[in-house]
């Protein structure tokens, strides 16, 4: 018995689809740029489909659209046929997939959007294919030699199928002029997301924001506290900070409150600040250390200043870190 290297079968197989994959290049032309222009236009959803191995790459592509933003979903061409054309809209816009183009199941999807002229992008090997006709831009992916040892088990042709799918999502972000902080907003779990997010993306600011003035009494700034629900008041005079009351200081001072009493009298003069810039992350570790739920936020520029000369910017509290998984 011949002793098979696996590892020689396995680089041979990665040499022809690197190899193949280059061919890459021949895809990027007018279509191409169409197909961008009309998914970046598209006022409603971007529906990829597919059949098989085909279907798989779909569904991929259309989680990379919805991560950047584009709103996308896939559609099975199969269950399509049994009543989920109603899915498409008019204003949505087709993205299908189909090496050979001549997939029989897509037959119905394609007849149903030219009918109702939802556009659609094709994606197909064969010029004259099924898909390729019926579509208003189309996209030649080039013929590749499989990487198998018969040459006929789809490998390297759905590698460039995949490939072509992440350039037009990449060309796409470059066009809407995609960027970190739009990132953030479609990824607030997981990894990435956490580690992109700042104090500033998950902060209370605004009319959200729990505050008393300093003339005011303890029952008003309870009444904030209550109102809020987040288990502090921040006690101001005019723009300037004072400090906070949290609702456990304010129940016990009731106890010994009169009414000539102010606020100075049982806020927390010295509250941790941090910075809007500064990662989530290191909020909660804050907390966690300082064994607190909120933070006062402030400008990267007021951070290192004093108490009083800090522009207030929001809260950041324990609920909202947790609520975006940091951990």
């Amino acid at each position: 018995m011949v002793k098979i290297n696996y590892i020689s079968v396995a680089k041979r197989a990665a040499a022809i689809q690197i190899s193949e994959l280059k061919k890459i290049n021949k895809i990027f032309n007018k279509s191409f740029v169409k197909a961008i222009d009309l998914i970046e236009n598209c006022k409603g959803k971007v529906i990829t489909a597919g059949i098989g191995k085909s279907g798989l790459i779909a569904r991929k592509v259309s989680a990379t659209l919805s991560s950047v933003g584009v709103s996308s979903f896939f559609l099975n061409p199969s269950e399509a046929n049994h009543g989920d054309l109603g899915q498409i809209d008019k204003r949505d816009l087709l993205l299908v997939f189909s090496y050979s183009g001549n997939t029989s199941e897509i037959e119905n999807m394609l007849r149903y959007a030219n009918r109702f002229n939802i556009k659609i992008i094709g994606v197909a090997s064969k010029k004259d294919s099924l898909l390729l006709k019926a579509s208003d831009v189309k996209i030649l992916l080039p013929k590749v030699k499989e990487s198998d040892p018969t040459g006929m088990v789809p490998t390297t042709s759905t590698s460039i199928t995949l490939l072509l799918g992440d350039c037009l999502a990449v060309a796409l972000m470059n066009k809407m002029r995609f960027s970190k902080e739009r990132f953030k907003v479609f990824h607030p779990g997981g990894n990435i997301g956490q580690n992109l997010l700042l104090v500033k993306d998950i902060m209370i600011y605004g009319n959200k924001l729990p505050k008393v003035n300093v003339n005011k009494n303890i029952y008003d700034a309870i009444k904030v506290i209550d109102k809020k629900k987040l288990g502090l008041v921040i006690v101001m005079e005019k723009n300037q900070i004072k400090g906070i009351l949290t609702d456990g200081d304010a129940r016990r001072g009731i106890k010994y409150y009169s009414k000539d009493d102010h606020l100075k009298k049982f806020i927390t003069t010295n509250p941790l600040f941090i910075s809007e810039t500064a990662p989530a992350s290191k909020a909660l570790s804050l907390m966690n250390e300082k064994k607190i739920t909120s933070l006062l936020v402030t400008t990267e520029q007021d951070y290192n200043k004093s108490k009083s000369n800090k522009k207030l910017k929001g809260i950041v509290h324990i609920h909202s870190l947790l609520q975006y998984g940091i951990k």
